[in-house]
Formats: structure tokens, C-alpha cells, sequence
């Protein structure tokens, strides 16, 4: 684990867990070593915090490009803190730029990391799941590793759209794991990776109970720190 990372979990993430004590169910699902994708639904910031915070393991998470390539002292700073948790450099351009964040991620998942990633692509506008984008199924084919649905119930309460840091007293979030699912041997045509990305997103709708929308979100908003699943 990055040391910057874990200076990070035994700060920000410890007040997390005493501030908000968030319900965590199917930590055993957690592989202890090995790669593997988290898969989860997308409400607010605050969902990566709540992860980072529950989770034992290093997660690498997506970093727009400007965070690796600011000039000064600024730019160092970023690049240092960006670098020191262990993220991963995504194009916010998409297309064929955001593409190449795959390819990043693809060691980083073979040498036994944990990525995260939301097949929304985005944060639900009004609380309900989204059709995911098939992304989720493409990392995991090309890396070779399990995918684990990931369900965040109430964090939009803590952390609503538009605002800078979670609100104390806003409930108690939950994070449900689910099973992880294996997809070695399937088909990588476009419809299979299509299925394989609707099987993730029942299970994650199994999670967390939200009504479930068969149309992509609005596109409102950039994914979440370059989130490349788009």
C-alpha cells in the first residue's frame, strides 16, 4: 500500500469510520490478495471516501491527466499526491484518450491491485441505477480478473451533488459487497461484453434495492475523476 494512501486511511479514513460509522456488509467477499474490479453504483463523492475507508486494501482510483501534467509548484504538488496514492492517469477527452487508461489499468490489475470503477459513468442524477456502459466488462476481460458489485446506499444524503465535504449527521451509509463474479471464458463480442455488463449491474441493483433505469444517465457531468467507463 502507497505510504501516502496509508496515511490517508489512518486519517481521513479513520474519521470517516468514527464520524459517520457506515454498516458494512460482505467484507468477505474482499479477495486478500490478487487483482480484482470494484463495481459499484454512483451517488455522490463521497462513495470513493466510504470505499477507501472500509476496504483494508489499496484501491487505485482514476485521475484526470491534469492532476500528472500541472507546471510549479502546484503541479508538483499534484503530481506527488496523485502519484503517492497510487492512481490512475485517464484522458477526460474520451474516445480513443479515455481508452488508454485501460491500458493502464490492465498491469496494475495483473500485478494484484484493486481498481475501482462505476459502470454508470457518472453520478445518478436522481437516486436510481443506470444502465452501465460496458467498460467494466472490457477492463475485466482484458486484465483476467473477477469483478465485485459494490452497493452504497444513503451517501448522497451525506455527500448531496454540488457540495465540497460530507455533512455530519446525515445518516449512516451502508456498503454492501457482493460475490465475485468470474467471467473467464466468455465471449468478448459486442454483445457479450454487453451481457456480462448488465449481469454486473443486477447484481449491483440486487445490492442496493434502487429502481432501475434500462437508458444510459444524462450526461450532466464528466465522469467522477476521469472515470474512463464510458
Amino acid at each position: 500500500m502507497p505510504l501516502l494512501y496509508t496515511i490517508g486511511k489512518l486519517t481521513v479514513g479513520n474519521g470517516l469510520l468514527l464520524g459517520w460509522r457506515p454498516k458494512v456488509e460482505g467484507l468477505e467477499h474482499v479477495p486478500a490478495t490478487g487483482g480484482a474490479i470494484f463495481a459499484g453504483n454512483h451517488l455522490s463523492v463521497a462513495d470513493e471516501l466510504f470505499l477507501g475507508a472500509v476496504v483494508p486494501r489499496h484501491l487505485a482510483f482514476w485521475a484526470k491527466a491534469e492532476y500528472f501534467t500541472g507546471t510549479g509548484f502546484r503541479g508538483w504538488l499534484s503530481r506527488s499526491v496523485i502519484g503517492g496514492l497510487g492512481a490512475i492517469r485517464v484522458e477526460r477527452a474520451g474516445g480513443r484518450a479515455a481508452l488508454s487508461a485501460f491500458d493502464g489499468a490492465v498491469p496494475v490489475l495483473r500485478g494484484g491491485d484493486l481498481v475501482v470503477i462505476y459502470p454508470e459513468g457518472t453520478r445518478s442524477p436522481d437516486g436510481r441505477l443506470y444502465r452501465g456502459r460496458t467498460g467494466v466488462a472490457r477492463l475485466a476481460m482484458a486484465a483476467g480478473v473477477p469483478v465485485i458489485p459494490v452497493g452504497m446506499i444513503g451517501t448522497e444524503k451525506i455527500q448531496p451533488i454540488g457540495t465540497r465535504v460530507p455533512r455530519l449527521g446525515a445518516g449512516r451509509p451502508i456498503v454492501r459487497f457482493g460475490k465475485p463474479m468470474d467471467f473467464t471464458g466468455r465471449a468478448e463480442d459486442r454483445s457479450s461484453l454487453r451481457q456480462i455488463t448488465d449481469e454486473v449491474m443486477m447484481e449491483i441493483q440486487k445490492l442496493t434495492g434502487q429502481e432501475y433505469v434500462n437508458r444510459y444517465a444524462p450526461a450532466r457531468e464528466r465522469p467522477t475523476n476521469g472515470d474512463p467507463a464510458a
